[in-house]
């Protein structure tokens, strides 16, 4: 696609009325009272060293490390599940994903979302007077009745679900055997186009970086609450003129280039318009890296395995935040936490009311302030589909016997290597201190923690169910359904 081509393409797909003037405010107030405003930034199947400041190579990632340097990075940080819909479904409601019923990656034209009746950090917020958006990937359901503006967002640009949910092969071409439908862009509820070639997604990134931009340009005297999740940098991967080519890394290092420009993108409306001072920015991911597409996929920073597994690699993600006057700048967290605790902090930075129902996440305001010797998360469960891997404290983590998903080769070109199953035989204890990954089992040297450890599992699995031990758990509510 040629450059005009794609710009006027832009033009088109964004709305941009309302648009004032870019008066500094400082705060932004309902009814006489300040509230911040909040920024989520979600990349897809981005690892923990696919960043500058842990290491990435053949790149640079100048304004995601600049986040770092004004604000925090957490280094224990940590998904719901390390697959996209679970993790997301933790994210916005607080969470296990168990708990709500969404396992996996959900599919087109399926039958299952996430509840409405479940409360989402939109919905939340909304109550609270606050304009909410999404721009980017949804997948909690591609039924009318799951998309966000039913989920408590005001407006929704974007992908129901992950870009390679298409008729098409990996490479873009058509796939004539293929069952699946076209894949739709929204606005609302309704489809404006479908992306056929893999030209039509090197559009994503920059149109939802250009909505992102406007709906703070037309809510700088409003709070609001933003939530960014990228399509990229899962595959196919796709990415606009400005940035091809442009990398030493190919078109991954060349992706990460242009989420880097987004976010920077996003900072820089927020200084703009007044709002820094005032706003919340979570920069983080949903899991970690797909490896076995090789040179299409990201990198754990040495953490075992990644993606579809409940290894470091693919639970533990990269998070920056950064909040002008609030979170200490250029410092480093390593205490616990997790994406189902946004909810809960955001709830009490933004006085607002936590949901009815149970929620499993925690308020991590004292970290974000600088208070190292605060741990609010002691425990984190790993879950997997509906198995309980494992579980950890501060320091060890357990890990139950299971199956995971290995490869022999990592792909090339966009293709995936062969996955194949291995079994983890024995129950192993690993000292994530000095073993991040994960590579020698201590349990014999430390039976005592094996027998802590094992007895929280066992309360999280009563509570959460297990399918590794036949266990259903009490807790569970029931998942969104399409009436037949």
């Amino acid at each position: 696609m040629k450059k005009t081509n794609s710009l006027m393409m832009m033009g088109a797909l964004t709305a941009v009325s309302g648009i004032t003037s870019a008066n500094p405010l400082s705060k932004q107030t309902i009814k006489g009272k300040s509230h911040p405003n909040v920024v989520v930034i979600l990349i897809d199947d981005m690892g923990f060293g696919d960043l500058g400041f842990t290491g990435a190579m053949g790149y640079q990632t100048p304004n995601i490390d600049k986040m770092l340097h004004d604000g925090m990075q957490f280094t224990q940080f940590y998904v719901a599940q390390a697959v996209s819909s679970a993790s997301r479904a933790g994210l916005l409601t607080g969470c296990y994903s168990n708990r709500v019923g969404i396992i996996g990656a959900l599919k087109p034209k399926g039958n299952i979302g996430l509840n409405p009746d479940e409360t989402t950090i939109a919905e939340m917020l909304k109550s609270e007077g606050y304009k909410t958006a999404i721009f980017g990937k949804w997948h909690l359901g591609d039924d009318d009745k799951f998309l966000p503006i039913h989920q408590g967002f005001d407006e929704y640009v974007g992908l129901p679900y992950s870009n390679d949910m298409w008729p098409n092969r990996k490479d873009g071409t058509p796939n004539p055997n293929s069952k699946t439908p076209p894949l739709r862009l929204l606005q609302g509820d309704k489809t404006i186009r479908t992306l056929n070639t893999l030209e039509d997604l090197e559009i994503l990134t920059t149109l939802y970086t250009e909505k992102a931009v406007d709906f703070i340009n037309r809510n700088k005297t409003n709070p609001f609450f933003l939530y960014v999740p990228h399509n990229m940098i899962h595959v196919p991967l796709a990415v606009s003129s400005k940035f091809k080519g442009k990398s030493k890394l190919g078109i991954y290092g060349d992706v990460m280039m242009e989420i880097d420009w987004s976010v920077g993108e996003i900072l820089k409306a927020l200084e703009r318009n007044g709002l820094d001072k005032n706003t919340l920015v979570v920069f983080t991911s949903d899991n970690g890296p797909w490896l076995n597409y090789g040179d299409h996929g990201g990198c754990t920073g040495s953490m075992r395995e990644g993606k579809g597994t409940a290894w470091e690699g693919g639970a533990r993600v990269p998070c920056v935040m950064k909040w002008s006057g609030v979170i200490p700048e250029g410092r480093h967290c390593n205490q616990l936490a997790s994406t189902i605790d946004l909810l809960p902090t955001i709830a009490e930075i933004c006085n607002a009311k936590l949901p009815v129902n149970k929620i499993d996440g925690v308020s991590i305001l004292p970290l974000l302030k600088g208070d190292f010797n605060a741990t609010p998360r002691e425990y984190f469960t790993y879950y997997y589909g509906h198995d309980l891997i494992g579980i950890r404290n501060d320091r060890f983590k357990l890990v139950f016997p299971h199956k995971y998903r290995g490869y022999a080769d990592p792909g090339m070109g966009g293709f995936p290597a062969k996955v194949f199953n291995v079994v983890l035989a024995d129950t192993c204890l690993y000292d994530l201190r000095r073993d991040q990954g994960e590579r020698y089992n201590v349990k014999h040297l430390y039976p005592e923690m094996v027998n802590l450890l094992a007895k929280q599992a066992q309360i999280s699995r009563e509570d959460l169910g297990d399918s590794l031990t036949n266990t259903k758990g009490k807790g569970v509510r029931k998942v969104g359904t399409v009436e037949p």
